[in-house]
């Protein structure tokens, strides 16, 4: 199937915006920055990129007659919080599970920001003590079977949306958006920085670009910034995903390796945590240009921006897309780091 003959349930707003950071292109002296905002894509409480991907799921849900979706993420997931919104928009009941993935020792960490939404949102939020993992979890597959038990019936949605079959075609449509959005603006980004943890957004991306060189032979990169601390595992399912993706919108070729990039150096050890270069960035992008990021993912991503900017690694000719994924509700949780 081509990617337009999948069926697709509009919760975003259309193709989310994408501005000029004039004051951080002229303070970091090379390339021009823009951004594209997942972080306003939607009114279902406060947007974000799973939101898009679950575009391309929820008719597969509807269709499947369930009552639940059953989903897993840590404590402060974005994730989690956009499946309680959605399954609030469905009429369905959303059972999240969520694991102790961030050993962040804040009070409020299991009751403010994202869990704290998806509670109002009337999703049956559980906690469990399970550290992090971007594979398919126990407690996860518990929680289907407890559903079911109870006489429900559960739509699994795994980690992030990204293991599930359709998990990256938002994101190929994504590149499409962009393209649409370059003729408007009168601009070409020829490189792509994106967060990368679970990883079918980066793999979504990764294969809608390519479709796109098919038709116009232009190249771009996609630079997946690891935010993972467990960086092998994520360029692995990076690959695995953009690959089912390119063959379920009918690519006609194999992805090429060079397609497939994803960073290391900006991480930390461990998820999560933020870094030095992750909080001078989220005060960067905040001081010049009102762009809040997060500790976890965009903080982390932005920073590899900066530096990549910075050192010429990305040439000072180039014109880059930072895609900005949401994830603002998980500061309550990190409130300490500025108090």
């Amino acid at each position: 199937m081509k990617l337009d003959d999948f069926p697709r349930y509009r919760l975003t707003f259309g193709a989310s915006p994408v501005h000029h950071l004039k004051r951080l292109s002229q303070h970091l002296g090379g390339a021009q920055v823009w951004a594209k905002r997942e972080d306003v894509n939607s009114g279902l409480a406060f947007g974000g990129n799973k939101v898009r991907k679950l575009e391309y799921i929820v008719p597969d849900i509807l269709a499947s007659g369930a009552d639940t979706i059953v989903s897993i993420g840590g404590y402060q997931s974005n994730h989690t919080r956009q499946i309680a919104a959605v399954a609030a928009h469905l009429g369905l009941k959303a059972r999240l599970v969520q694991e102790k993935w961030v050993p962040w020792e804040d009070p409020l960490n299991d009751k403010v920001g994202n869990i704290l939404l998806s509670r109002i949102m009337g999703a049956d939020s559980r906690l469990d003590d399970a550290g992090f993992d971007i594979g398919i979890r126990d407690s996860w597959k518990q929680a289907l079977q407890e559903v079911e038990d109870a006489g429900g019936k559960p739509y699994p949605v795994p980690a992030g949306a990204s293991e599930h079959p359709l998990g990256g075609l938002g994101f190929a449509n994504w590149a499409f958006e962009v393209a649409e959005q370059e003729k408007q603006l009168g601009v070409f980004f020829d490189t792509i920085i994106v967060c990368a943890v679970t990883g079918s957004t980066q793999a979504g991306m990764i294969a809608g670009f390519a479709a796109l060189e098919e038709l116009t032979g232009v190249k771009r990169r996609v630079l997946g910034i690891d935010a993972s601390a467990t960086i092998d595992k994520t360029r692995d399912q990076v690959a695995r995903i953009a690959r089912n993706t390119a063959a379920l919108i009918e690519l006609g070729r194999d992805l090429r390796d060079d397609e497939i990039q994803v960073l290391d150096g900006w991480a930390g050890d461990l998820y999560g945590i933020p870094v030095d270069s992750t909080m001078d960035a989220i005060a960067l992008g905040a001081r010049l240009e009102a762009m809040i990021t997060d500790p976890v993912y965009e903080g982390k991503s932005l920073a590899g921006l900066i530096d990549l900017v910075k050192s010429g690694d990305i040439p000072k000719d180039s014109t880059v897309l930072y895609a900005h994924l949401g994830g603002q509700p998980a500061i309550d949780a990190y409130q300490s780091l500025w108090n």
